[in-house]
């Protein structure tokens, strides 16, 4: 059994709640194994400006030499919220595992993150992708819908590049499940 510390701050706790959370983080260990210990902590911020509630929520996840975390910051649903944050780590977990036993992902590897700058006039955003590090892309790496359809939060796959002026994404895709809901 995984051992799973949760902390839920600013919100009434309920078992349901409880209970959702111990389910996620068990299913990690089907993405690595050994998992020394997954602390999570759901909360409220006390001060926010939106008129709804905006979830928080991170994920760190103790394996042998790393320590991952996950976060998933300002989600309207709290269920959304926690899915999104476990999805991050999930591909984590995955990726350390590659990396542990030698398969590292070459520059021809789709990666996946989150749209999570557009600035719509000039023609370029930002993604965070799921390995930590930010991508910058213009409209004309857009693959599929336009550039004009993205939207920030948008799970985006995109082959990754080195450039002079920093980490670039190209083939920018939105994923199918997001563009099919």
């Amino acid at each position: 059994m995984l051992p799973v510390q949760i902390t839920i701050k600013n919100i009434p706790t309920s078992p349901a709640l409880d209970t959702h959370i111990r389910k996620r983080a068990q299913k990690l260990k089907h993405f690595f194994h050994p998992i020394s210990s997954c602390r999570i902590v759901v909360e409220l911020p006390q001060k926010h400006k939106h008129q709804g509630k905006l979830y928080n929520v991170r994920i760190d996840v103790t394996v042998p030499g790393k320590e991952l975390v996950a976060t998933r910051k300002s989600d309207e649903d709290i269920y959304v919220a926690i899915r999104e944050a476990f999805k991050v780590m999930e591909r984590q977990l995955e990726e350390h595992g590659r990396k542990r036993h030698g398969r590292i992902k070459t520059h021809n590897d789709v990666m996946y993150g989150q749209v999570s700058r557009l600035l719509s006039t000039e023609g370029y955003g930002f993604i965070e992708g799921y390995d930590g590090n930010e991508y910058y892309f213009s409209m004309t790496n857009v693959s599929h819908p336009t550039f004009e359809q993205l939207t920030i939060g948008d799970e985006v796959e995109y082959m990754p590049e080195q450039q002079s002026e920093g980490l670039c994404a190209n083939h920018v895709v939105k994923k199918k499940e997001a563009i099919e809901s």
